[in-house]
C-alpha cells in the first residue's frame, strides 16, 4: 500500500508461492494457492494498516501486477481452475513449438514478429494454451461446452476478485495481452489469423483493456473475515516488468530499467513507436495509461534464470541454507577463480532464443570450491544482463549511460557492484525496492474515476537512490566477458527434442 501523494510505502505483506516441478522442465503453480495468497496478503496488510492507525477506508484503488505468460484455464460455471497454471519458464511445449515450426514456410521462428513483437518460443502463452488443449481432456471438453476461460494470472485474479462465477470481469490489459503471441501490438486487438494458426478459439480469450482504468469492484469473499476492501475499484493492471518500468518512472524515450527476480528483465522505453530488434530482443507494449491514451512500446531482453540460480544453489545443491548465505560465500572469495556458470536451465532466452541449451559449470580445477561456484552464479546474472544491454545499445543506437535496477536480488550489494564492473557503467538502485508494486499502484491511482495519482513528470516525487560505480579496469571486464561467451557456446545444442523428457502426462 502506497501513499498517492508521496509514493511512500505504507505497508506490505508477502507470501512465497510453491512451485511444482512434476517432471524435468515442467514448472507449475496452483491457481487457487495464488488466489488465496492474494486474499491473505490483503487481509494481513489491512491488519497492519489498522495497527499503524491508518484507516483502510482511505484505500481508493487496487492495482494488479503478475508474472507474465503464466497460463491458466478455468471453468466459468464452477470458478475452478481446470489444470495447474503453467509457469512462464516451463519447457514442456518444446515439441509443440517444433510441430508448429514445421507449418511455417522455411521454419521461420520470427514469422509473427511484426504482429506480436515475439519469436515463436516455449516462453509465450499461446503455445502453453495449445499444449493444454492437446493434452488435458477436461480443458478440451470445457471448451466444447463453452465453459472455458483462458487468462494470464492477472485475468484469473481480476475475474475472481470481481465476483468470479457470479459476474466476475474477464479482462486483461495490453501489456499482458502482448505476451500471449495472439495479440496484434499495432491494432491492439486479438489477431484472428494467429488464433487460427495456433487453433485457439477466440471466445475463451479475455477482453483487452488499457493498463489504467476501472475494470470492476472488489467483491466481499467468504474467506475474508472483514471484507476489508469490498467496493474498492480494481483500476490498474500491468505485467510485472511493465509495472517496474512505470514504478522506476521510465516515461521518457530511451529510459531503461533491469529487474532482478526469478529471471532478469531489461526494458527500454521506445516511446509511441515500436522498434524491432535485429539482435534478439523482443518488442512489447510498455503501458497504455487510460482508454483514450496512446500505447507506449518497449524493447525487452529476457533472461530466464537469475534469482532462480541462487534458489537452485540453495535448494538443489544445498551449498547454503539461505540466499543471503550464497552472497556471503561469494563475498569470501571475491572471484570465481576462472570458473564460469551458464544457468541455461530452461534453454537460453534473449539474445539467443536457443531452447536446446542446458546449464553448465566449466573451468573447474581441484582448487574450485563452493565459494567460487557461488561467485560464478552471481557473475552469470551480470554477464547475461551485459549480453542484453549490448543488444539494446545496438538496436537503440544510443548506449545507456547508467542502468536503473530493481527487484529482490538488488539487495545483494556484491551483485550490484559486480554488475557495474561488468557493464562498465554506474548501476542505480532506488532505496525502496518494491518498484513493481509501486507501478501497479500508480496505474490504479491515475485511472479515470479514481484520479488520486498524477503521472505528470513535474508531480512525480524524486526517488532516493544508491549508486554503484565500476571499480575494475575495462580490459579485465572484457576478458571475463569473452570467456563467458565461450562458455555460453559450450552450453548450446545439448538437448534434443526426441529424448525421453518430452512425454505427455499419463
Amino acid at each position: 500500500v502506497f501513499n498517492a501523494e508521496t509514493a511512500e510505502l505504507l505497508s506490505h505483506h508477502q507470501v512465497e508461492i510453491k512451485q511444482e516441478f512434476p517432471r524435468e522442465g515442467w514448472v507449475e503453480q496452483d491457481p487457487k494457492e495464488i488466489l488465496n495468497s492474494v486474499y491473505e496478503c490483503v487481509e494481513r496488510t489491512c491488519e497492519k494498516m489498522n495497527e499503524l492507525n491508518i484507516d483502510i477506508a482511505n484505500i481508493r484503488a487496487i492495482g494488479v501486477t503478475n508474472q507474465r505468460e503464466t497460463t491458466v484455464v478455468w471453468d466459468k460455471t464452477t470458478g475452478e481452475p481446470l489444470y495447474n497454471a503453467i509457469v512462464w519458464l516451463d519447457l514442456r511445449t518444446q515439441s509443440t513449438v517444433e510441430r508448429l515450426l514445421k507449418r511455417i514456410p522455411g521454419k521461420n521462428k520470427t514469422f509473427s514478429k511484426f504482429k506480436t513483437g515475439l519469436p515463436l518460443s516455449t516462453y509465450f502463452s499461446a503455445v502453453k494454451l495449445r499444449w493444454l488443449l492437446d493434452n488435458v481432456e477436461e480443458i478440451r471438453k470445457a471448451v466444447e461446452d463453452g465453459r472455458a476461460m483462458f487468462g494470464t494470472i492477472d485475468s484469473w485474479l481480476i475475474w475472481s476478485l470481481t465476483g468470479g462465477k457470479n459476474g466476475g470481469i474477464h479482462c486483461t490489459d495490453v501489456t499482458n495481452a502482448s505476451r500471449t503471441m495472439l495479440f496484434n501490438i499495432h491494432s491492439l486487438e486479438w489477431d484472428p489469423d494467429l488464433c487460427k494458426f495456433f487453433d485457439i478459439p477466440m471466445e475463451i480469450l479475455p477482453n483487452v483493456r488499457s493498463s489504467s482504468e476501472i475494470y470492476g469492484l472488489m467483491v466481499c469473499f467468504p474467506i475474508f473475515e472483514s471484507g476489508a476492501l469490498t467496493g474498492v475499484p480494481i483500476s490498474g493492471c500491468l505485467g510485472d516488468q511493465h509495472a517496474a518500468l512505470v514504478g522506476q518512472m521510465c516515461f521518457q524515450d530511451g529510459q531503461a530499467k533491469n529487474t532482478y527476480g526469478t529471471g532478469c528483465f531489461l526494458l527500454c522505453n521506445t516511446g509511441q513507436k515500436s522498434v524491432f530488434s535485429e539482435h534478439g530482443l523482443i518488442t512489447t507494449i510498455a503501458y497504455k495509461m487510460g482508454k483514450d491514451k496512446p500505447a507506449f512500446y518497449a524493447l525487452e531482453g529476457s533472461v530466464a534464470i537469475a534469482g532462480a540460480v541462487v534458489r537452485w544453489l540453495r535448494d538443489n545443491l544445498g551449498i547454503a541454507k539461505t540466499s543471503q548465505e550464497v552472497e556471503n560465500l561469494a563475498a569470501e572469495v571475491g572471484t570465481s577463480y576462472g570458473c564460469y556458470f551458464v544457468p541455461a536451465f530452461s534453454g537460453l532466452y534473449a539474445p539467443y532464443w536457443e531452447p536446446s541449451a542446458r546449464g553448465i559449470i566449466c573451468g573447474l580445477t581441484q582448487f574450485t570450491n563452493k565459494n567460487h561456484i557461488a561467485f560464478a552464479a552471481l557473475e552469470a546474472v551480470c554477464f547475461q544482463t551485459r549480453e542484453i544491454l549490448d543488444a539494446m545499445n545496438k538496436d537503440c543506437g544510443i548506449p545507456l549511460s547508467q542502468l536503473q535496477v530493481d527487484g529482490g536480488m538488488t539487495n545483494n550489494k556484491i551483485l550490484m557492484q559486480l554488475q557495474s564492473d561488468i557493464l562498465c557503467i554506474p548501476v542505480v538502485k532506488p532505496s525502496m525496492p518494491e518498484t513493481t508494486a509501486l507501478g501497479a499502484a500508480m496505474a490504479a491511482g491515475a485511472a479515470e474515476g479514481v484520479e488520486v495519482w498524477s503521472l505528470n513528470p513535474g508531480d512525480l516525487t524524486a526517488v532516493t537512490c544508491e549508486r554503484f560505480e565500476p571499480q575494475i579496469n575495462p580490459e579485465e571486464s572484457e576478458y571475463r566477458y569473452a570467456r563467458w561467451k565461450k562458455a555460453v557456446m559450450k552450453s548450446m545444442g545439448w538437448e534434443t527434442s526426441d529424448g525421453p523428457s518430452n512425454g505427455k502426462p499419463e
